[in-house]
């Protein structure tokens, strides 16, 4: 499923969702490289921190990803800092993962190998 993942587009319906269970959620961190699990406000989140040329890259590569969320209607949040772009996801709705956030990482992921 990993290059599939590229291929989908998210959904955002969540009326009959849930979010990942941790079985779940190991199963697709596997598909996505470079990617931490972490847990804040007991909400499980993943996050990347991608390295950029400079300053003016790091804020290049969030606009792209902030670009292509506003298509899929599903956004992370961003931090941008000299030379870094930190990107993270999860499902507000849901408090915490859904496959929407893993799909979202894997455009992420293309999105700054395209900006390399």
């Amino acid at each position: 499923m990993a290059s599939n993942l590229l291929n989908l587009d998210c959904n955002s319906d969540y009326s009959n969702s849930e979010k990942m269970d941790s079985e779940t959620i190991a199963t697709h961190l596997a598909q996505i490289s470079g990617w931490k699990l972490v847990s804040s406000n007991n909400e499980s989140r993943i996050v990347r921190t991608f390295s950029c040329q400079n300053f003016k890259k790091a804020i290049e590569l969030a606009s792209k990803i902030g670009a292509e969320a506003d298509r899929q209607d599903h956004h992370p949040s961003i931090l941008v800092e000299w030379g870094k772009c930190t990107v993270t996801w999860w499902t507000h709705a849901l408090g915490g993962l859904h496959l929407n956030d893993f799909i979202m990482a894997k455009k992420s992921e293309k999105l700054a190998l395209l900006d390399t």
